[in-house]
């Protein structure tokens, strides 16, 4: 299958307009390219390894529309058929379209330069392309393994945790999340019950299950953790009884903190973005049992010391920094005082 892509130069305010006026011609699923900086809902939202760092935004943006090529067939004047609507027509056509639409916005706002380059793409696996770049890898004596691949003979004596983490969250490939896996495998008991918050595609839940943990809790903003949690418990023999998935943000949702309880848990593990965990921190100090260990990551090094910051200020006792590239680990304790 080929497409053709429509790609328009236009400007950051028109962005939301041009889609909505090309949607109603058809052209769906915009891909959209610009330097805009994430607003406070988006980074509230990323509860993820790492925070993109983007460009300074200049004010361009680029649209790009994908419609399907026919293969094999052409119209009679030899133009190659494409499939717009559940109709035939051509790559001229559906330009001409798109330019019309683009001068009747433009009678109204700034559109910039609005100008369209067509140009023909190979085949598009918009699910299953990201796969090409994740492949098996260990971390100590685990081996982290995608369900297109097969463990090797030497690699018997491993512990193998399969992750197909699709397209929305991690694997385990970054610093910050093996960071968070050797602290876990130091602290873990049989008698642990862990809170992983922005758990994700479950990774580290999962893995502490693995390690010997009796139960895991972990939460997440993003509803699409739900089938990716289930997805790969599935892939590791997981029972469901050993981990329970929430919705929902722990730090401003009070029905969320109550849900995952009080001084319930031996480890809590939080792989998420600095600026994230210094409001966490105070938050969450109230989950640990007393003695509990928090295990933090995701914090870019020149962010150290303002989350150690947060951590001392919520009571808790600092007993590791560790470090991997240019990522730190922040594991500490909940000593008696701590969230009284």
């Amino acid at each position: 299958m080929k497409w053709i892509k429509f790609r328009i130069k236009t400007v950051t305010e028109a962005e939301d307009i041009i889609v909505s006026a090309l949607y109603d011609i058809g052209l769906e699923g915009a891909q959209i390219e610009d330097k805009l900086p994430l607003t406070a809902l988006e980074k509230e939202q990323m509860f993820v390894d790492i925070a993109p760092e983007g460009p300074q935004d200049d004010g361009i943006a680029y649209l790009s529309f994908f419609v399907e090529e026919r293969d094999g067939e052409a119209m009679e004047n030899g133009c190659p058929v494409l499939i717009l609507n559940g109709e035939e027509t051509t790559a001229e056509a559906v330009l001409e379209s798109v330019k019309r639409e683009l001068e009747d916005v433009r009678c109204f706002m700034d559109i910039g330069e609005g100008t369209v380059s067509v140009e023909e793409t190979e085949d598009i696996d918009w699910i299953n392309n990201w796969k090409q770049y994740f492949h098996q890898f260990t971390i100590g004596d685990v081996l982290i393994i995608p369900s297109w691949e097969e463990a090797g003979p030497e690699d018997k004596d491993k512990m193998i945790l399969h992750i197909d983490p699709g397209t929305a969250f991690g694997t385990g490939m970054h610093d910050t999340t093996q960071l968070c896996i050797k602290a876990l495998r130091k602290f873990i008991t049989p008698e642990t019950e862990l809170l992983d918050v922005g758990t994700g595609s479950g990774i580290l839940a999962i893995l502490s299950l693995m390690f010997g943990a009796k139960k895991a809790v972990g939460t997440d903003l993003d509803p699409c953790a739900v089938d990716a949690v289930r997805e790969n418990m599935e892939a590791n023999g997981i029972d469901p009884k050993d981990f329970t998935m929430m919705i929902g943000n722990i730090i401003t949702e009070k029905e969320i903190q109550d849900k995952v309880g009080y001084e319930r848990y031996d480890i809590v593990v939080a792989n998420i973005l600095a600026q994230v965990l210094v409001e966490l921190t105070s938050v969450i100090v109230h989950q640990l049992k007393k003695g509990g260990i928090y295990i933090t990551s995701g914090i870019i090094d020149d962010k150290e010391e303002t989350v150690i910051s947060a951590v001392r200020a919520a009571g808790l006792e600092v007993l590791e920094v560790n470090h991997q590239g240019e990522w730190v680990s922040i594991i500490a304790r909940k000593n008696h005082q701590a969230g009284v």
